[in-house]
């Protein structure tokens, strides 16, 4: 398990850097456990990775107007996951993040920040694909995503690993898409 306590920290702010696909994983595991999730500002993400009996957990806020952040602490309130999505970087000082905090404090949901940075998260995330299967030749349909995943949580040594979400490398070998 590369999260420190086996999972996101509740009443708390993880960072996640901008990757849609694990994103999209970490509501889906919360979904299938029975949990709601919360997403906002985040017009173009896609859920096809969370399973059609499970969408019925996920809150969609694509637009949330003036306010992303009073709309994420409301959420929080009640939802077991938020996820908020800023397209440009925000860089939150300690008083405006105040409000947002004391409401996640009050509620049970871990915060996923992406594109947004609050003093001192509790957790820091870092994922890239590494690797994508079901492309070459003669087929050009992605079947699965290899997603390098690095955690830094507080007080805790950094983890990392790789998580394949879909089906893994079959008979042909992955395109590797690393730098």
């Amino acid at each position: 398990m590369l999260f420190p306590g086996g999972g996101l920290p509740r009443r708390a702010v993880s960072h996640v850097s901008d990757t849609p696909a694990l994103v999209v994983e970490l509501i889906a595991q919360v979904a299938a456990k029975g949990g709601f999730c919360g997403v906002v500002g985040w017009p173009e993400l896609s859920y096809a990775g969370v399973p059609a009996e499970d969408a019925g957990r996920v809150v969609a806020v694509p637009e949330p107007g003036i306010d992303p952040l009073g709309v994420a602490g409301v959420l929080a309130e009640g939802l077991d996951l938020v996820v908020l999505h800023t397209p440009q970087r925000l860089e939150l000082s300690p008083v405006r993040a105040r409000p947002l905090l004391a409401r996640l404090r009050q509620g049970r949901a871990a915060l996923v920040a992406v594109g947004t940075r609050v003093p001192s998260p509790a957790l820091e995330v870092a994922g890239e694909v590494v690797a994508i299967h079901g492309v070459g030749r003669g087929s050009g349909r992605i079947t699965g995503l290899d997603i390098r995943v690095r955690v830094q949580a507080k007080g805790a040594r950094p983890a990392s690993g790789v998580i394949t979400l879909g089906p893994g490398p079959q008979e042909r070998p992955a395109l590797k898409v690393m730098k």
